[in-house]
């Protein structure tokens, strides 16, 4: 069965880290989200880069992503983070949306704020560390990096 996903990565090291997830999505059918134009094929949306410091700009990232999740409907969303991700994933699962949250490799010493968010709320949950992971989540499955 080919499901509709809907991946979704925030610039720089998070991007990356999506990018090295692809192949396992590549018989999905499978579409694009991130803060800045990584001149990808196929359905890409570009959204506003926002944090908490930026309620205005939150606002208008959250209104983009919604946008975009109504548009594709997806099975399943998976993010790397950060902020556009979470917001995706939270989207995602009110349709109805299978969801996975990858917390980043850059955070060693603790989950990432969007990640900590995030994980209640994913039907998986990951880390890239293992001294990370936790009964209840995250769990540990290997690195992406």
């Amino acid at each position: 069965m080919t499901l509709k996903v809907l991946a979704v990565g925030s610039g720089g090291g998070h991007w990356t880290q999506l990018m090295r997830l692809l192949p396992a999505l590549e018989q999905h059918d499978t579409a694009l989200v991130s803060t800045m134009d990584q001149g990808v094929k196929g359905r890409f949306y570009r959204v506003l880069d926002a944090n908490q410091r930026e309620k205005w700009a939150m606002l208008k990232m959250m209104a983009q992503i919604l946008l975009v999740v109504l548009r594709e409907r997806p099975h399943v969303v998976i993010s790397t983070g950060a902020a556009p991700g979470y917001m995706a994933l939270r989207f995602g699962r009110l349709f109805g949306a299978r969801t996975i949250w990858v917390d980043s490799f850059a955070n060693v010493d603790q989950l990432s704020m969007a990640g900590r968010l995030a994980g209640p709320h994913a039907d998986l949950w990951l880390t890239q560390w293992a001294h990370l992971a936790k009964p209840g989540g995250p769990e540990f499955i290997g690195a992406v990096l």
